[in-house]
């Protein structure tokens, strides 16, 4: 018996935890299967049964040493996966463009940082991948460093195939579907973090730590015991359950999708332009020479096509898909893409973006509640004391401890002209919160 078939058996009346006690009075979709650690149904924290079962077809899926399952988000995978390879006070190199969870690592065991720079795509904003020379760049000058972390899959589906000496973390939150043919392969790494969420059939919160490298995972489990909640909810678990049951039979299906994946890649346009991806279940959507900004773009594929979509940037936008979506699904999106462009014309001027400026030597991010508000334009060789980002997908502009350059104000100045989403932690921009 799966955990599924034995959360959709509940006969014990519930004198236990949570609350609403499964009684349908109240409405909430789920309680039904809703229960805490009792008696036949294992525990997330020292899984010997049911939940081991799904963790070991995890770890069979994706070919690792040892899979955990998690239900706290690719967060808290990232999380414990930086704890467990440092020590307070150790270096780090991180990809400039990595999420904010491994920021906060970095601030909460306070570790020196070094940047990785990755290529950046100057048409619509966004980084791309990361060269194995410029991995080497960065290794060489920090030997000392005991981890490396990459983001890849990117937001926008970009893949990053480096190796390094020093323990390799990959985020790869976005791809947890990669792998399944006729996909491109599973990004390698000592660990690897995917939120099952984003791109399989599970909910929201799912997702899996994977180790490669067997000396890190009693270390790891130590880690993730720590961060992650005391009481997982089975309802999330239920659905990891389903999805690892449907990956041992998802082939056909896959097959089926990313062949429409081919077809939407493909389609010809005039205006718009499809990037390239590595994964081609995300879609750009460049309107770079397109009489219309991607803002406006979002409006139209709302109000008349009924779409909505991941992520909206000045001159893109981000359509995510899966295998969920049926073949109709996927020729509705790319009648749509079709139907904007015929109403496109060509846009006037050229806008670019320019690389956001590239920050030398260690960091330590400081975040110490102090600091006093100072207009962006006046903050040039004062410490940053807040995040600032473009939104989404939360990588940050400008981080707590970094020394503000002109530069950086020509930067963020010109996203805010240009209508970007720029936010700061204190919501005051365009002032920049320092000390």
């Amino acid at each position: 018996m799966s955990l599924h078939d034995e959360l959709n058996n509940l006969e014990r009346y519930p004198f236990h935890m949570p609350g609403h006690k499964r009684n349908k009075k109240f409405g909430i979709a789920g309680a039904e299967i809703d229960i805490t650690e009792i008696d036949g149904f294992d525990n997330l924290h020292s899984p010997d049964g049911l939940l081991l079962d799904i963790e070991n077809r995890l770890t069979s899926h994706y070919k690792s040493k040892k899979s955990f399952m998690l239900v706290n988000g690719s967060t808290v995978g990232i999380l414990a996966a930086i704890f467990t390879v440092c020590d307070r006070g150790d270096t780090i190199i991180i990809a400039r463009n990595c999420h904010k969870s491994v920021f906060n690592a970095c601030f909460l065991l306070e570790l020196n940082i070094a940047y990785l720079e990755p290529e950046f795509d100057c048409e619509c904003g966004y980084y791309t991948n990361i060269t194995q020379g410029e991995a080497d760049r960065v290794t060489s000058l920090h030997p000392e460093a005991k981890a490396v972390v990459i983001t890849s899959p990117t937001y926008e589906g970009i893949i990053s195939e480096i190796h390094t000496s020093a323990v390799l973390i990959v985020d790869a939150a976005h791809g947890a579907h990669l792998g399944i043919k006729p996909f491109c392969a599973y990004p390698h790494g000592d660990i690897v973090i995917s939120s099952l969420h984003k791109t399989l059939p599970a909910l929201t919160q799912t997702a899996v730590a994977n180790i490669y490298n067997e000396k890190l995972t009693d270390r790891y489990k130590k880690f993730i015991d720590i961060l992650e909640t005391s009481s997982p909810s089975y309802v999330l678990m239920n659905s990891v359950d389903i999805c690892t049951c449907y990956l041992n039979s998802c082939g056909k299906d896959f097959k089926r999708y990313y062949v429409k994946l081919k077809e939407l890649h493909g389609t010809g346009l005039k205006w718009l332009r499809i990037k390239h991806s590595d994964d081609l279940s995300k879609v750009v959507v460049s309107t770079a020479g397109a009489g219309i900004s991607a803002p406006e773009a979002a409006e139209v594929f709302r109000n008349r096509y009924n779409i909505e979509m991941e992520a909206v940037g000045k001159e893109h936008l981000i359509f995510m898909t899966s295998v969920a979506d049926s073949n109709d699904e996927l020729l509705k999106l790319q009648m749509a893409i079709i139907g904007v462009d015929t109403e496109c014309d060509k846009k006037s001027g050229n806008f670019r973006f320019a690389k956001p400026p590239q920050v030398d030597g260690l960091i330590k991010i400081a975040v110490d509640g102090g600091g006093s508000l100072t207009d962006i334009n006046e903050s040039e060789g004062l410490t940053a004391a807040e995040y600032v980002f473009a939104y989404p997908p939360d990588i940050p502009i400008i981080v707590p401890g970094e020394i503000i350059t002109p530069e950086i104000i020509a930067y963020v100045t010109a996203l805010l002209k240009e209508g970007v989403n720029v936010i700061s932690d204190s919501g005051n921009l365009p002032k920049v919160l320092t000390k």
